[in-house]
């Protein structure tokens, strides 16, 4: 690891000047990920800003019934927040699900949408990465895939993003808050980060003068029953192989509104509103689900070691939807 400069701004304002007088630079919240990144000589900025200090730690409902929640807001206190756990169960499910207990106490909501991949060949130094160096081969395509991506992947990256939390926020509409110096803006958390393509060096749409201010969960009537499953390799911290985030919302056995992401299979939390808007009015039923991970699974293309996640992915799809329908039908 190698020397560099150390900042801990009190304000936005002071976080916004330090970013746009040095040159290479990161945030850093709880260090979760960063820290391991420039232990492996992945990550070797000039300077850390660490921002966990600033006062962007609140969970607060709006006027509209939206509830907005700071970017510093840590993990563990956002699973454990009562508008959370009533209003959007899954969210709460999702980061118990994703990490252990130290690491939820110290992680933040903008370290974690932030977080890079966790590609064992991104982490090796002797690998080829197109992620780390770009222009030098992926040698998880041809090595050992059996966690990399379906669904979005290129001929330059398959890697899949690490997130729990964000499949979650993906399947909730967030809306992520950022601010520069060129004043504030929103960017849909569907929108956020970017497909490899040509280019997986490039990971998200916030640009390196910017600051991620909060994430805003829309009012949605159908996250009251919700769930987020997770399938991995062992029951402790591990993460997805697949993982499903539903909300769904019945009316007298038809599907009134339903909200649907996947994670561990895509650079990216994986939602097809085509899927939702072609159940929307039909019978939940089994054979409706069915067609649902039919839409969201239609380009999904298996690697040597993977191809059996496209199978995983859809029965899990099934089994979530339908689990939840029959909690709707209950009295």
């Amino acid at each position: 690891m190698k020397n560099f400069a150390f900042h801990r701004p009190a304000t936005v304002a002071d976080t916004l000047s330090l970013l746009a007088r040095t040159g290479d630079a990161k945030l850093l919240g709880g260090g979760t990920n960063l820290v391991d990144l420039m232990r492996e000589n992945i990550e070797h900025p000039d300077v850390l800003i660490d921002v966990s200090r600033l006062p962007l730690a609140d969970v607060s409902e709006g006027e509209r019934g939206e509830i907005l929640i700071g970017a510093t807001t840590r993990n563990s206190a956002l699973a454990g927040h009562r508008l959370i756990r009533e209003r959007a169960p899954l969210l709460s499910q999702a980061l118990l699900a994703g990490a252990s207990g130290q690491i939820r106490n110290m992680a933040t909501v903008g370290g974690n949408i932030m977080q890079r991949t966790r590609c064992a060949y991104f982490y090796d130094e002797a690998a080829r990465c197109n992620k780390r160096t770009p222009g030098a081969g992926c040698d998880a395509i041809a090595g050992f895939n059996r966690n990399h991506a379906i669904l979005g992947a290129s001929p330059s990256c398959i890697a899949t993003h690490p997130s729990d939390m964000c499949v979650a926020l993906a399947a909730l509409g967030a809306v992520v808050h950022v601010v520069g110096p060129g004043g504030a803006r929103t960017i849909p958390l569907t929108d956020f980060h970017l497909l490899p393509g040509e280019h997986p060096e490039l990971e998200t749409r916030l640009r390196s003068d910017e600051l991620i201010t909060a994430v805003e969960l829309p009012p949605l009537a159908a996250a009251r029953r919700s769930t987020y499953r997770k399938v991995r390799d062992r029951a402790s911290y591990a993460f997805a192989l697949v993982s499903v985030a539903a909300a769904l919302e019945v009316e007298r056995g038809e599907i009134k509104a339903l909200r649907l992401a996947l994670g561990g299979v895509a650079p990216k939390p994986w939602r097809v509103t085509a899927a939702e808007d072609l159940v929307t009015g039909a019978a939940a039923t089994a054979a409706t689900f069915e067609r649902a991970a039919d839409v969201v699974l239609a380009h999904a293309q298996g690697h040597t070691h993977n191809a059996f996640k496209i199978d995983l992915a859809r029965r899990l799809i099934v089994h979530v939807l339908t689990e939840l329908a029959r909690t709707e039908d209950a009295p």
